[in-house]
């Protein structure tokens, strides 16, 4: 038996046992990407035991029972992206947010210098390393940087090209994955269950596609409107495009596949046509992933680095909101004081595609909500609303009915743009608020 496998074999331990690991008060970090399922389930079953653990939640895909009224005393919960696993207690207050800074995930000081990692990697391999599957974000600086690490070995995770590894010798102790139902590939990339697309992301799709020009390099955040977009035809008939982003939509790798993504013109790590944090798509599209060098993972902190984002040509990022106002101030986060998303990758992706050569920062939105009956495009933002995207900063505006440019223009001239493309139903109504505000 080789060194590491002895060690290996030393360190696997029940998901009770390391549960039993954590004590009252201690900072409990799950990295970024699928929660380590098994040690979570063993932790809340010690509800009654512990008091006051500190628990980070970067994205909440699973259940665990904390988010529920009751549970405050024992698990003080943070999370950095609400998902429909936790909405209701983000709502309520149970839960607190944290924004993260201008590169996500990066110097969050409590969430980067934990008592206890929980995280998830592939069995080793034959030199006893495991890969993070398709989700590196930062884990490998959180494993630098964690007092006690836990990792649950899942059989079914991928091993990809980039730095999406970690030597057995780095973790203290490996738990046995236990399977949550459903398989990789489903649901969206912030953990909601996938539904069928809208009809009007099909025009969307299809007005993005106009901006697009061959040889760009594109970025996709995550989110409602933007992950449909590729498998709608977003990126049909396009040529040799590069891929930086941190994650990828269903339909991003097929494009690899059959030759439209590239990376042949990057002038950012050429020839690796897809770099990336977070890898997703369908079973099928992970599997080709799958050991495959123009699959390119590499931490989040390099991935969002705005100088980095800024050195691609032709950089061209593609993001949604939740509601834009006439002059151009475009939240992702809230409305009101109602928090619902997190900005992300979005802040340094749209300043790194307007500071890029040939660059330019698309966003886009559905023009209504709550079938039909709001505007999207508003007067103005409601009181509370956090402002994820400045007017300044605010470039391509799309809508299922057109796209607006608002870089450079007068507030007037970027309220007419607006209102052209904001459903028909609340046009007259906006022209008569944008008479108000900006004529005298």
């Amino acid at each position: 038996m080789k060194d590491w496998q002895d060690e290996y074999a030393r360190k696997q331990i029940s998901a009770e046992d390391a549960a039993n690991l954590i004590k009252s008060g201690d900072r409990v970090v799950f990295t970024a990407g699928r929660e380590a399922f098994a040690v979570g389930l063993a932790l809340s079953a010690r509800k009654e035991e512990l008091n006051g653990v500190k628990v980070w939640v970067p994205s909440p895909g699973y259940d665990f029972g904390w988010y529920d009224e009751g549970w405050e005393d024992s698990f003080d919960v943070t999370v950095m992206m609400p998902t429909a696993t936790c909405q209701e207690a983000v709502d309520a207050k149970r839960v607190d947010v944290n924004f993260g800074t201008l590169m996500p995930f990066y110097m969050l000081e409590e969430m980067m210098d934990p008592d206890v990692l929980l995280t998830e990697v592939s069995p080793p391999d034959d030199k006893g390393f495991c890969s993070f599957g398709q989700s590196l974000w930062n884990k490998k600086r959180h494993i630098k940087e964690a007092k006690l690490i836990i990792a649950e070995v899942n059989k079914r995770l991928i091993r990809t090209y980039g730095e999406n590894f970690v030597h057995i010798s780095e973790i203290d102790y490996f738990v046995e994955h236990i399977s949550a139902g459903g398989s990789l590939g489903t649901g969206t990339l912030a953990g909601r269950p996938k539904k069928e697309p809208e009809p009007y992301l099909k025009d969307i799709a299809r007005h993005v596609r106009e901006i697009i020009k061959d040889r760009d390099t594109v970025q996709i955040g995550v989110g409602r409107t933007t992950e449909p977009l590729v498998e709608l035809g977003m990126l049909d008939n396009k040529h040799d495009l590069g891929y930086h982003s941190e994650a990828t939509p269903p339909g991003v790798i097929t494009l690899v596949k059959e030759g439209v993504i590239t990376g042949k013109y990057k002038n950012i790590n050429p020839h690796k046509a897809i770099v990336t944090s977070l890898g997703g798509g369908t079973k099928e599209e992970m599997e080709w992933a799958s050991n495959n060098p123009i699959f390119y993972l590499v931490d989040v902190g390099y991935l969002e680095d705005i100088r980095v984002i800024s050195a691609h040509d032709n950089m061209i990022a593609i993001n949604n909101a939740l509601a834009i106002d006439l002059t151009g101030q475009i939240t992702a986060e809230s409305l009101g004081p109602r928090i619902m998303s997190v900005a992300g990758g979005q802040i340094p992706f749209v300043f790194g595609a307007l500071l890029s050569k040939g660059g330019r920062a698309v966003t886009v939105l559905p023009s209504a909500a709550k079938g039909g009956t709001i505007s999207r495009i508003m007067p103005m933002l409601p009181q509370g609303t956090g402002v994820t995207i400045q007017r300044n900063c605010a470039d391509y505006i799309v809508t299922e009915y057109g796209t607006a440019r608002l870089f450079g223009k007068s507030i007037r001239q970027r309220a007419l743009e607006l209102i052209a493309i904001a459903h028909p139903d609340f046009r007259d109504e906006l022209r008569e608020e944008a008479q108000k505000m900006f004529w005298a």
